[in-house]
């Protein structure tokens, strides 16, 4: 990646929205009971999964590759869905303030439309090829040809 291509993650719109769900989990998470110890529990997984929706940002911008970027973002949509499923383990626990994480998911759906248009972004021609066939760009398998394949490379062109 060329340094004016680079892109300071902190920057774009979906990291700041990932900033703020977790501020805001945060907050929520602070009226949790310390005496609770399920909530304790359920608190520790929210925390981590807000988390991630900053973390694995900055790992996709960091790392160039189509397939890492898709990696990373497969990431960010678990812990999104994740983060959505914890209202209803607050509410099963008894967590009194249970209707503060409306604004949670008010949130998650707005980071989920940032979300499309930032993985819409990724550069499909800036890839290696996932033999795991996961994380592979349309049109290319895990079977498929490296073309890098046919470069010729002698190592000691590079040590004399």
């Amino acid at each position: 990646m060329e340094e004016e291509d680079f892109i300071d993650p902190k920057n774009l719109p979906i990291y700041k929205k990932g900033k703020e769900i977790f501020e805001v989990v945060h907050q929520i998470c602070e009226l949790i009971p310390d005496d609770n110890e399920i909530l304790q529990h359920t608190k520790e997984h929210m925390l981590a999964d807000a988390a991630m929706l900053t973390v694995k940002v900055a790992g996709a911008e960091g790392g160039g590759l189509y397939d890492l970027k898709m990696e990373n973002a497969t990431i960010i949509r678990k812990a999104a869905r994740d983060l959505l499923v914890q209202n209803h383990s607050l509410e099963a626990f008894g967590f009194k303030e249970v209707a503060y994480f409306q604004i949670v998911r008010d949130l998650i759906e707005e980071y989920r439309l940032l979300f499309i248009d930032w993985v819409a972004g990724f550069d499909q021609w800036d890839y290696i090829i996932d033999r795991w066939g996961l994380f592979n760009p349309p049109g290319i398998g895990p079977f498929d040809k490296d073309t890098d394949d046919d470069v010729p490379f002698d190592p000691n062109d590079f040590l004399e």
